[in-house]
């Protein structure tokens, strides 16, 4: 056997080495979430009064709704102007370092920003659209960066096969390019969602940390303690972990609470992630006509 195959022998075993342990150590951190919430439950957890944390739990769905209703259309199409658009040069270099330097910014400064545009310059109180909005910008990079790559990873022959049938560009990007890259684009999604599912930093001074909720105002969407009101003050899942491990002092199942919201939250991303995943592995079947 050759040096060369030796090496590539040892880095193989290597990264399925570090593969292995990274499997382990995610199944044993989310079987201990899962048994530490598991652990203390109470069935008043699941109530919508007191220590239950059904509205924390709707609040969370809902932000992530809001906010992939805002990120999901500009940063696919930040991703088309990237990739279809966008002139090689210069500026598109800066664009993309812009992006990248958006992407790995600090969630509390992007927090700070959201309390000062959305808070503070439009005079509201906490509400979950603040909330929904400052963490549009922490997943537009991930939604523009996962677009303009997989549109630049089809084969040219799909652009070219659209264009030589008689399409307009736009078309092609609409009816080919986009439905084409679409399982890749929802990798993007999922990330974004899993950011928002987990965010509180950012959310610490725009969302709020408290919830008035009267079930019997579902529908009255402009009464302020409507579930469905935007402009409602909505602690999040994660920002009930946060209140109850720092200001819960004074209940005394503040940890179990804590370790409960904490299995549904992990719960919760992974349902969203599979199902994602799920219409993911479908679109992409369907792309390569069944198989």
């Amino acid at each position: 056997m050759n040096g060369a195959k030796k090496k590539d022998r040892f880095m193989t075993g290597l990264f399925y080495l570090i593969g292995w342990i990274m499997l382990i150590f995610l199944v044993y951190l989310t079987c201990t979430i899962l048994f530490d919430g598991l652990k203390g439950f109470k069935p008043e957890f699941l109530g919508v009064a007191g220590n239950g944390i059904f509205n924390q739990f709707f609040n969370t769905i809902y932000l992530v709704f809001l906010s992939l209703l805002v990120s999901v259309p500009i940063g696919i199409g930040a991703g088309v102007y990237l990739a279809e658009y966008a002139n090689k040069g210069k500026f598109l270099t800066m664009l993309e370092i812009c992006i990248e330097s958006l992407s790995s910014l600090p969630s509390i400064v992007i927090g700070l920003f959201g309390y000062l545009a959305f808070i503070l310059w439009t005079g509201m109180g906490w509400n979950i659209i603040a909330g929904a909005l400052t963490i549009s910008i922490l997943s537009i990079p991930l939604i523009t960066t996962e677009t303009n790559d997989a549109i630049q990873a089809l084969p040219i022959e799909y652009k070219e096969g659209s264009l030589g049938l008689g399409a307009t560009k736009s078309e092609t990007i609409r009816k080919v390019l986009i439905p084409a890259a679409m399982p890749q684009i929802l990798t993007g999604v999922i990330m974004a969602a899993g950011r928002g599912f987990g965010e509180a930093a950012a959310l610490l001074y725009t969302s709020g940390q408290s919830t008035y909720v009267n079930w019997q105002n579902f529908w009255k969407v402009t009464s302020p303690t409507s579930p469905l009101n935007p402009f409602r003050a909505g602690e999040t899942l994660s920002l009930h972990i946060w209140v109850m491990r720092t200001e819960g002092a004074l209940n005394k199942d503040a940890t179990q609470i804590a370790n409960f919201t904490s299995a549904v939250l992990v719960l919760l991303a992974l349902l969203f992630t599979l199902v994602t995943r799920h219409i993911s592995d479908k679109m992409r079947k369907r792309n390569n006509g069944g198989n």
